[in-house]
């Protein structure tokens, strides 16, 4: 069984995003690329892959693929700026 990394910068982000009072659901342990976050944010749904800042942190193949053929939005955040400008709460 492979256990879910999460990035450290995640607590961070789900914590601004609740506190601008938005609804965070973990998505990390379901793996295959899925995206890291599903975020309800005045009615509408988001999903948010989280990375660090370090250029190293990039998406990885599984990560890539889910992005390409997923037929709805996904994103990526690198900081609680970046989580909060995709859900239009700055």
């Amino acid at each position: 069984m492979r256990v879910a990394r999460v990035d450290i910068n995640q607590a961070e982000i789900v914590a601004a995003l609740r506190q601008v009072g938005a609804t965070v659901q973990h998505l990390h342990g379901v793996g295959q690329g899925c995206p890291d976050l599903l975020i309800g944010f005045r009615s509408e749904n988001y999903l948010i892959e989280v990375k660090t800042k370090s250029k190293a942190s990039k998406l990885n193949a599984l990560q890539e693929r889910w992005h390409s053929d997923w037929r709805g939005s996904v994103n990526v955040a690198r900081c609680v700026d970046d989580a909060l400008t995709i859900i239009g709460a700055i």
